[in-house]
């Protein structure tokens, strides 16, 4: 059976390379549960292959010495392969991870490119600061790329996020060592080919697929040569990195969970807020750190948007991720499907469940009976401090709050572990100010949700991550600064 499997190697000193250790693990297709992909399965020692490659890619400087501008040129050809593989990418991106082939399309695919033809503008108009003390002196600090930089990227948006650090990476003269999640190594396995084909010298750009803990993730943090590692993934696992890393003194940077609040007041606009929250819940399947899993509405218009949200979460097509006109597809993996139900049972126990929360492939039809899917549910009657409204659970759940003024508004906003997102939904433009500058998170949207700016700092406070990435945010973290002062006689 395994002969019929897409076979995706590590890609090491530009070309696709198998295991020292020969092992592998399958793929799975979410949408039906079958293997779809068998997968190199790396070990320290694929690890090291990696490193090692890049470190000599760095030092021979066929990269790292040339100029900015020269570089960026590279990154401009990746965005523009990318654009021109952009089905074949999305189509390896639903397959693996799930996702409606229209977000995929629209959505991930599309932002890949953008992360690239980004960097590639900014990158190259980022101008070094200089600072005169006098007539006879003057002090120029410049940025120098930090070598061999490792990227461990999340199998929710494997692509979009993965971009998100190469391009900034690459554009700073860096090599990289990319670990994909396990879950999803499909488009970073078609975006070494990309790399490969806009020229990128060997060494440059390298994956090693594999788990996390007690192997390639675990390695890659370990490694001496590395000299950072940028981490969007889950809070336990940004801290193991954290104290893995501590002997060798890695930069970090991390992105983590999220819970994000959306606060909607009774002077705001229902007619945008509503479907925005229900966008802000279920797209990608509720799989988003910046999805908006928490809603709190206002007492006076709460029975009016739980009605009405109802009725439109009722109303989502869930279907085969690779249907256009499907809204929402499978979770990525039985087991996380399996976390999920765990939570809705939580729920149940804790509150009411107004709709939803069953797995429902079996209903789709023969093909897709042993698929990852769920109807989306939505919950209410939940006290603040219940475990639903605690606890990442990373699902189609939307749990709804009422709250009685701003002060509780503000209360149960923070009441989290976490601070990476959230929505304030009013018409008050003086509320507005007030509640933004005191809940505690890294990003705040007034009346939308997720929408960014590539220049503008992201990431999260309290456990939701460590540093921003992002215009020049991105740019200093893949970088090391160096004053280099001048005296003149």
């Amino acid at each position: 059976m395994s002969s019929a499997l897409t076979k995706i190697d590590h890609f090491i000193d530009g070309d696709y390379t198998q295991s020292a250790s020969a092992a592998t693990f399958e793929s799975i297709n979410p949408s039906t549960g079958a293997p779809h992909a068998l997968v190199a399965s790396g070990d320290a020692a694929d690890i090291d292959r990696a490193v090692t490659a890049a470190r000599r890619a760095f030092e021979k400087g066929d990269w790292s010495g040339l100029s900015v501008a020269e570089r960026c040129q590279y990154l401009k050809r990746i965005g523009d392969l990318i654009m021109e593989r952009r089905k074949e990418l999305a189509v390896a991106e639903s397959t693996d991870n799930g996702k409606p082939i229209s977000e995929s399309f629209d959505g991930d695919i599309l932002r890949s490119a953008s992360n690239f033809h980004f960097f590639s503008q900014f990158a190259a108009s980022h101008a070094d600061e200089a600072y005169s003390g006098g007539l006879d002196e003057r002090h120029v600090a410049i940025r120098e790329p930090l070598g061999v930089c490792g990227l461990i990227t999340p199998w929710n948006l494997p692509l979009y996020l993965a971009t998100w650090k190469i391009a900034p990476a690459l554009a700073m003269g860096n090599t990289i060592v990319l670990k994909p999640a396990e879950w999803t190594p499909y488009t970073a396995y078609l975006f070494a080919d990309i790399t490969r084909a806009a020229g990128l010298p060997p060494g440059v750009f390298n994956i090693v697929n594999g788990f996390g803990a007690k192997s390639a993730g675990e390695a890659l943090t370990l490694h001496p040569d590395v000299r950072s590692i940028s981490f969007t993934g889950e809070t336990s696992t940004g801290k193991a990195i954290m104290r893995a890393s501590s002997d060798t003194l890695k930069k970090l940077s991390f992105e983590l969970g999220g819970k994000g609040a959306n606060i909607i007041f009774d002077d705001a606009n229902l007619d945008e807020a509503i479907p925005t929250a229900v966008r802000a819940a279920f797209r990608n399947q509720g799989q988003i750190c910046l999805a908006g899993s928490r809603l709190f509405v206002q007492k006076k218009v709460y029975d009016q948007v739980v009605e009405r949200l109802v009725q439109r979460v009722k109303t989502i097509k869930v279907g085969d991720p690779l249907d256009p006109t499907t809204q929402m597809g499978a979770l990525v993996s039985r087991e996380h499907l399996d976390k999920v139900l765990s939570y809705i049972e939580i729920g149940k126990q804790e509150g009411q469940l107004l709709t939803g929360g069953e797995p429902i492939g079996a209903q789709l039809g023969s093909q897709f009976k042993n698929g990852y899917f769920l109807s989306p549910s939505v919950f209410a009657g939940l006290k603040s401090d219940s475990r639903f409204l605690q606890e990442e659970i990373f699902g189609p759940t939307l749990p709804v709050v009422a709250f009685q003024d701003e002060e509780e508004a503000i209360a149960l906003a923070n009441n989290s572990p976490y601070g990476l997102s959230a929505s304030i939904w009013s018409q008050d433009v003086d509320r507005l100010h007030r509640l933004s500058t005191r809940i505690k998170a890294g990003m705040i949207w007034i009346n939308t949700w997720f929408l960014r700016d590539l220049r503008t700092p992201f990431g999260g406070q309290k456990s939701s991550g460590i540093g921003r990435e992002g215009g020049r945010y991105s740019l200093e973290f893949f970088s090391e600064a160096k004053c280099i002062s001048y005296k003149y006689r």
